[in-house]
């Protein structure tokens, strides 16, 4: 069996990765962070569970993140987050404009940055940030 770690490691230079990959992997981290949060809040149905992480793991609300971190994001990682948002999607936008899609896909490939990179800590600290106190009603 392949561990997560064992692929991880196998990735040399992460900050090389297309920033539409690390956005394809961010995304994962970013609702499985939510979908955690909502189930650690309360134990409700699935079906509500759902209906909340997807109104928090939508472009709309991913954008709004996205202004809520760059004031406090390093070189490194402003970097990563603008190299997200200025790649070009090959999907449009459902119910988002383009600016607010192309702000998730920063936010995402932040997200998948810092998973693939290892740095937990600084991974859940923002995510923290992203995540407000109206969240958890």
């Amino acid at each position: 069996m392949i561990e997560i770690n064992d692929c991880c490691e196998k990735i040399k230079n992460v900050a090389q990765l297309s920033p539409l990959n690390l956005a394809f992997v961010g995304d994962a981290v970013y609702s499985l962070l939510v979908r955690t949060r909502l189930v650690a809040a309360c134990n409700q149905s699935s079906h509500e569970h759902n209906k909340q992480a997807n109104a928090v793991v939508c472009a709309v609300s991913q954008s709004k993140n996205y202004y809520k971190l760059l004031p406090i994001l390093s070189d490194n990682e402003l970097s990563i987050i603008k190299r997200g948002r200025n790649a070009n999607p090959s999907q449009k936008a459902k119910n988002a404009s383009f600016a607010e899609y192309r702000n998730a896909t920063g936010l995402e490939a932040l997200f998948g940055y810092l998973y693939l990179n290892g740095e937990k800590s600084r991974l859940i600290e923002l995510f923290n940030i992203c995540w407000s106190v109206e969240d958890e009603k």
